[in-house]
């Protein structure tokens, strides 16, 4: 689907959220269009005063678009009824991103490893001398990015927040990662969630080309459902055995960063890129923080912080690459969500459940492996130093990996990571 250049020159444009999409969206827009500010968080009035508008305002003035946060839950705000009589006029960043800019951009969307793969992929280009943007659902808003030249090339994690209220955004390149079941009490069903998805594939053109996980049930059913102009790509992991063989990097060794980095060799030959320059990128990839994130290694035992986990599929790969774990896990659980491994695919797992959810992570657990149900996580943290010391489980991978939202206690995933860092510090002189 194209779009004409100026749809948002010189028109009316609501903003509603003012987190860092929204603040972006603003400062791109305010000197080509008449913008309203709004976000249900009244006191940031203070910062927009010029601009921010009140609730009994907003459906006085006859706005021509919308320009919708990701984190706004259409369904749950203060402004449902009015999003939802007009549904048609809602776009997002990267909507306005995709109308002014005709850059190559790559786009990766997924269940689990999106940010990984994009990082991954931002280093490989970046080591290959190319003007590269590492942008979208990561943490830098696109519309951020300046001194933009016709050969920048922008690769774009998208949520399926993000997806869902776009209308006009996609990319030459596309990556499906996988797809299991995420977001539902948001999407309210599968089928919402995976059409957000391949919303990406849906506006590709004959010239566009899309990844897409090879054996991935609910990725197979759609493409058999539709007809996609893009040319695709169907990624296994299993074609690049001989490249793995080649890799000294420990990060690589579990299955899901393994596939991770299949769907960058693809698009790295898409690219003709040069060989000896990728490898050696591989080769030096720390990863990113929270993320399968090895920060102690000490005397035998290996501490691992996953505090990006938030589903049981996120953890399944490490789960089978490591034994004698230690499991640290809890939180908001994810609506539909299901420990999918068997009993004699774990390796000596003990899991120490936290939180006020714990019935469900112990339902779900249940005749596969031991556990412990503690209130808190530094409760968990200490009573598994203490079965170090006194079992003397030196040779252990403690895993904390808590395949849960984190907002019962943190802010986000970030906050919940540094805090579990503070904790190993007091109990294991860690970092």
């Amino acid at each position: 689907m194209k779009i004409a250049q100026n749809i948002f020159l010189e028109k009316k444009i609501l903003i509603y959220g003012l987190g860092k999409s929204g603040i972006s969206s603003f400062k791109f827009l305010k000197d080509l269009a008449q913008i309203y500010l709004f976000d249900d968080n009244l006191k940031l009035n203070k910062l927009f005063n010029q601009k921010f508008i009140n609730l009994s305002e907003i459906t006085k003035i006859k706005v021509d678009i919308i320009i919708i946060s990701p984190g706004i839950n259409i369904s749950n705000c203060k402004l449902s009824k009015f999003l939802k009589k007009n549904n048609s006029k809602i776009f997002t960043d990267l909507d306005v991103f995709y109308a002014f800019y005709k850059n190559k951009s790559i786009t990766i969307t997924g269940t689990n490893g999106k940010s990984t793969t994009a990082k991954i992929l931002h280093d490989v280009l970046l080591d290959q001398k190319k003007d590269v943007r590492l942008v979208g659902n990561i943490g830098n808003p696109v519309l951020n990015e300046r001194k933009i030249k016709k050969e920048t090339i922008f690769v774009i994690e998208a949520s399926s927040y993000q997806l869902d209220y776009s209308k006009i955004f996609t990319s030459k390149y596309v990556v499906i990662l996988n797809i299991s079941p995420d977001h539902l009490e948001r999407h309210k069903n599968l089928k919402s969630y995976v059409d957000a998805k391949f919303k990406l594939l849906k506006f590709q053109d004959k010239k566009s080309f899309a990844f897409v996980k090879k054996n991935d049930e609910l990725i197979n059913k759609n493409l058999r459902l539709n007809i996609f102009k893009s040319k695709i790509t169907k990624v296994d992991k299993s074609h690049n055995n001989h490249f793995f063989k080649k890799i000294k990097n420990n990060y690589f060794a579990t299955d899901a960063n393994k596939e991770n980095l299949s769907f960058v060799i693809e698009i790295a030959k898409k690219l003709k890129l040069k060989n000896n320059l990728f490898l050696q990128t591989i080769q030096n990839f720390k990863g990113l923080k929270y993320r399968q994130q090895t920060i102690l290694k000490k005397n035998g035992l290996t501490i691992i912080n996953d505090s990006k986990s938030t589903s049981f599929s996120s953890t399944l790969s490490i789960l089978k690459a490591n034994s004698n774990i230690l499991w640290l896990l809890g939180g908001i659980n994810k609506k539909g969500d299901k420990f999918n491994l068997k009993k004699k695919e774990l390796n000596n797992v003990r899991a120490f459940i936290y939180g006020k959810n714990r019935n469900f992570f112990n339902k779900q657990l249940k005749n596969k492996l031991k556990s412990k149900n503690f209130s808190e996580l530094k409760d968990a943290l200490k009573n598994i130093s203490y079965l170090v010391k006194k079992e003397k489980l030196a040779h252990s991978v403690i895993l904390f990996s808590p395949c849960a939202a984190s907002f019962d206690s943190f802010k986000n995933f970030e906050d919940r990571g540094l805090y579990f860092n503070q904790l190993v510090k007091k109990y294991f002189n860690g970092k």
